[in-house]
């Protein structure tokens, strides 16, 4: 399993998203062997964010050898030429280190506050991505659609790379049918499965793919959003939960317990990761709910090693 880290885009405490402290960042994970560097997408959230695309381009030199990901970029909220136009203009200046995941996006004040229904997000998307897909491949065929069409839109300059799309999914059927109709690999969410889920998500892809006639073994997939926090005290566990993650994800915290996610003892966390690499998890995009740089290296140094033990894979 590979492993990647979000930038701290979420104030979790007093720390100000400086450049200098982005920089930091994303030089320490760099440095301490995380392959991609990932920037999630929201207008607006709960707590106060930082806009993920500009804060993956400020950090592109800092992030040297890594994969620049979007986990994901939201198409339909930004428009899909804009969206195209921004992920080429990060490959470019990365040299061809992008990896676009797109998805929908789930927050209804993110559609609202562009003046789209939240009920067409599914359709519109569709769209979206086909028309991201064009655009970032100069190769591919032009898109019309109901909602989006590329007419004679040439991206100038063309990317570095074609950089593969992703296509996000919390794992239903229609969902996975999405990826392997129009995907390049498949970005699951880590708080919104479970290694059992994914295992079964994942089996249906597989023979989604395979029936149109692609290569299973050689598709990619992701879990991102790792809530991270290693920790040997339980009240401080909980805390995060109770406190932070609940709140700021607006779910109950008896569902949040009921997940594999990271937070806890480094063999805690070890063997949540391990059950879903055991499910066929890939790559796994952490992200510190606080205490970021110490949490990179406890990540690096206490639980990594444990995983592969722990996971047979």
């Amino acid at each position: 399993m590979e492993f990647g880290a979000h930038l701290p885009l979420i104030a979790f405490d007093d720390s100000p998203k400086t450049p200098a402290r982005l920089r930091d960042y994303a030089s320490a994970a760099a440095g301490q062997g995380y392959t991609t560097l990932c920037a999630n997408d929201h207008l607006l959230f709960a707590r106060p964010w930082l806009d993920g695309p500009t804060a993956l381009a400020s950090v592109i030199e800092e992030a040297e050898g890594m994969t620049l990901a979007t986990t994901v970029c939201l198409p339909v909220i930004r428009g899909p030429v804009q969206t195209s136009k921004t992920l080429a203009a990060i490959d470019i200046l990365s040299g061809g280190r992008l990896l676009a995941c797109v998805g929908a996006g789930s927050s209804v004040r993110d559609y609202a506050a562009v003046g789209l229904p939240f009920d067409d997000r599914w359709s519109r998307f569709e769209e979206a991505a086909q028309v991201v897909r064009a655009l970032l491949d100069p190769a591919r065929p032009g898109f019309e659609g109901r909602y989006y069409s590329t007419g004679d839109i040439v991206l100038e300059p063309a990317p570095a790379e074609r950089p593969p799309v992703w296509i996000g999914s919390w794992g239903s059927k229609p969902g996975v049918r999405r990826v392997a109709r129009i995907g390049d690999g498949w970005l699951a969410s880590a708080y919104n499965t479970t290694p059992d889920a994914f295992r079964a998500s994942l089996s249906h892809l597989e023979s989604l793919l395979e029936a149109d006639g692609k290569d299973a073994a050689a598709f990619p997939n992701g879990l991102g959003t790792g809530w991270l926090y290693v920790t040997e005290s339980p009240a401080v566990a909980d805390r995060l939960l109770t406190e932070v993650l609940a709140p700021m994800l607006r779910r109950p915290v008896e569902t949040l317990r009921e997940l594999s996610l990271p937070i806890g003892p480094a063999e805690v966390c070890a063997e949540r990761i391990a059950a879903f690499a055991r499910a066929g998890v890939q790559r796994l995009f952490v992200w510190p709910l606080g205490d970021e740089f110490a949490q990179l290296e406890l990540f690096r140094n206490r639980v990594m090693p444990l995983v592969s033990d722990a996971s047979g894979v």
